[in-house]
């Protein structure tokens, strides 16, 4: 019984640490003109491949060069990378600076699936 308890708080742990992918709320936001996207890739990664009208800033430095985008922080803010694992990095410290509508899209080859965009 304790092992099953602490493989459930583990499990609890974890999931509550990594933020969700809604990529459903992530095209519906990007319907919207004021909705800001974000790649937090590399600038390889970027260089090689990007949504139309995306910005990049680094997952890492999405704290301190977000204000170059936007101050507004109801302004609504898709950010992707390759998997989803650095833009939910990046949607949880723009959470902390008070970003009230951010939404992790995930990977760059899903959500451009999911805008039906061609190669």
């Amino acid at each position: 019984m304790r092992t099953l308890l602490a493989g459930c708080v583990l499990l609890f742990s974890l999931s509550a640490a990594a933020a969700e992918v809604d990529q459903t709320a992530a095209v519906q936001a990007l319907a919207e003109p004021k909705t800001l996207l974000i790649d937090v890739r590399t600038a390889e990664e970027f260089a090689e491949g990007a949504l139309p009208g995306a910005s990049r800033i680094g997952y890492e430095q999405i704290d301190t060069q977000i204000a170059s985008l936007t101050s507004d922080k109801d302004t609504p803010i898709v950010l992707y990378c390759r998997s989803g694992r650095r833009s939910g990095i990046a949607q949880d410290e723009l959470r902390k600076l008070g970003y009230t509508h951010v939404i992790n899209a995930g990977g760059y080859q899903e959500l451009k699936t999911a805008l039906a965009l061609e190669d």
